[in-house]
């Protein structure tokens, strides 16, 4: 091998705040805080405040390696620690406090956390977690004197930490391959797993996802993210910020619709980021108030499957275009993105908007997608096939944090516990996860394709399918229908409308009107649907005009 001769400079998330503050200094950082009242600083501020930062949890004795916890919102404070922590070689632990109480008890000792900073409103959690922790040595609140409860746990008080140290820092030159910042699965099938991200991953990741085939990012753009920080860096938009020179709205802990439009409007956000169930209650308050989203014009939406009711709401009814994202926190998450392609270009808007909305995106680089049968074996890449899906590239997951073995095969694939399938042009298509997808009478019954077609159904807010257990056809479908408040639903209305859209075979056997539950990153939980309604159909008489399948054996 013949050794190139170009620079080796490690890729770490202090490149990334030196380019910004060098480059993009005066761009504008907006926070909306815990206490109520906005901040506005900048790039070059925001970097002088991670300095000062790193000197305080460097003076604490944090170390190269160490985990330093969050319980946190999108507030300019963590925002700090995206940059400070990683800064200093040691790891940012952005717990998700949605948990339970006992999850982020044991996340927090499964990571052996020894710093934990936390916004005020998880004081009285972070008061009964004490004693769960012990290898917690330091606590601080992530606030001001004028708001500062040392509580139980006796924290200190950030600003006071920050205040006491002098300007400037000498960033030490961290390994490109080190742990920066570990987040944890949702817990939805097991305790949850850590994910420890690299700098390098990191800057790879953020990087491609501000390309034109990704997010489209430009320092014309004021992003806000909606997805939250403590949920896989909030879709690395707050380093992705940074790298193209964005201003960056965070919109702290109200992510309820007046909230966010306020901040939309009022600071002219282009783009903005989170799951589903945020932007099905925007669009309500959209039209309830008459309202516009001023300059929003791009809105990219993961976590779950895209209605394509709500992207064409957004589209017709407001110019904002809707940008589908899969991924998983494995993926660091993003994985692919629903953006279009020359391929495409010979089709009619409709057929272009089918091709869309019918499928999770297309692959962007950095990320390789394949797949495979029940034996392994590859399968076409026609769009008809479909398979388990597996992933691989350098933002994707080798090994969970503290785990014995590596969870990918011998060629590095990931299998992301997804049935797809994938065409010629890169689309992916999620037809179900492997749990979810419901097996009746030797066919599979996609729960997703369901969920989209049935959430078009005026009235309905949520909806949700799982597969119920049935005594002849082994599972049938079972639709759960969070309507919209003022909406009244029956079951024969829903079923007329699903009909000529679905195959007869898959109208679900019976419809419950019930709350959805959502698990702690806005997804609905189909772990406690199933729990609740998986004997459903076994406890009752089928309906009199339950479906007949017509392939089923």
């Amino acid at each position: 091998m013949t050794p190139g001769l170009m620079q080796t400079a490690p890729l770490s998330t202090t490149a990334i705040l030196r380019h910004g503050a060098a480059n993009h200094g005066r761009r504008q950082i907006v926070s909306r805080t815990v206490e109520g009242d906005i901040v506005r600083y900048d790039y070059a501020q925001l970097a002088r405040r991670a300095e000062r930062l790193a000197k305080a949890l460097k003076d604490l004795g944090v170390r190269p390696g160490d985990r330093v916890a969050t319980l946190a919102w999108n507030t300019h404070r963590h925002l700090e620690l995206f940059y400070a922590v990683p800064g200093l070689g040691a790891v940012l632990h952005t717990v998700n406090p949605r948990l339970f109480e006992g999850q982020i008890g044991y996340i927090l000792r499964h990571a052996g956390a020894s710093v934990l900073l936390f916004d005020p409103s998880f004081a009285a959690t972070v008061d009964r977690l004490k004693d769960q922790v012990p290898d917690l040595r330091h606590f601080i609140l992530l606030t001001d004197e004028a708001h500062a409860a040392p509580g139980a746990v006796g924290a200190l008080c950030y600003e006071t930490l920050l205040a006491a140290q002098t300007p400037g820092f000498d960033w030490p030159v961290v390994d490109e391959n080190a742990g920066a910042v570990l987040c944890y699965t949702s817990g939805t099938t097991g305790d949850p797993k850590g994910v420890l991200y690299s700098h390098r991953s990191i800057v790879l990741h953020a990087m491609a996802g501000g390309l034109s085939g990704a997010f489209g990012l430009s320092a014309h753009d004021v992003i806000m993210p909606c997805s939250s920080m403590y949920h896989a860096t909030a879709w690395g938009l707050p380093y992705m910020a940074l790298i193209n020179g964005c201003k960056l709205v965070l919109p702290g802990d109200r992510f309820d619709p007046p909230s966010l439009h306020s901040l939309i409007t009022g600071e002219g956000v282009t783009f903005s980021g989170g799951v589903p169930t945020i932007w099905t209650m925007y669009l309500a308050y959209l039209a309830e108030q008459g309202a516009s989203p001023g300059r929003l014009n791009r809105v990219v939406i993961g976590g779950s499957a895209v209605p394509r009711v709500m992207a064409e709401t957004f589209k017709q009814r407001y110019g904002v275009t809707v940008l589908q994202i899969w991924g998983m926190t494995e993926t660091s998450p993003m994985g692919v993105v629903a953006t279009t392609t020359p391929d495409l270009d010979d089709l009619t808007e409709d057929e272009r908007d089918d091709v869309i909305w019918t499928r999770q995106g297309r692959t962007q680089f950095g990320i390789e997608l394949k797949i495979v049968d029940g034996s392994g074996a590859e399968l076409p890449r026609d769009g008809q096939a479909s398979g388990a899906l597996l992933v691989r590239g350098p933002w994707t997951l080798r090994r969970y944090y503290r785990g014995e073995r590596d969870v990918v095969d011998a060629q590095g694939w990931f299998d992301t516990g997804d049935i797809a399938t994938i065409d010629a042009a890169g689309f992916m298509r999620i037809t179900d996860r492997t749990k979810d997808v419901i097996k009746s009478g030797g066919e599979w019954i996609s729960s997703i394709d369901l969920e989209n077609v049935a959430v078009g159904c005026p009235g309905v807010r949520i909806a949700a399918v799982i597969g119920a257990r049935h005594p002849k056809w082994e599972e049938r479908p079972l639709l759960v229908i969070e309507p919209h408040d003022g909406h009244v639903l029956t079951r024969d209305a829903v079923l007329d409308f699903l009909r000529p859209q679905i195959a007869r075979w898959w109208t679900p056997d019976d419809v419950i009107f019930a709350d959805i539950p959502l698990t702690a990153t806005g997804k609905i939980d189909k772990k406690r649907l199933r729990d609740t309604y998986r004997d459903h159909l076994m406890e009752q008489p089928a309906p009199r005009d339950a479906p007949v399948a017509q392939t089923q054996s």
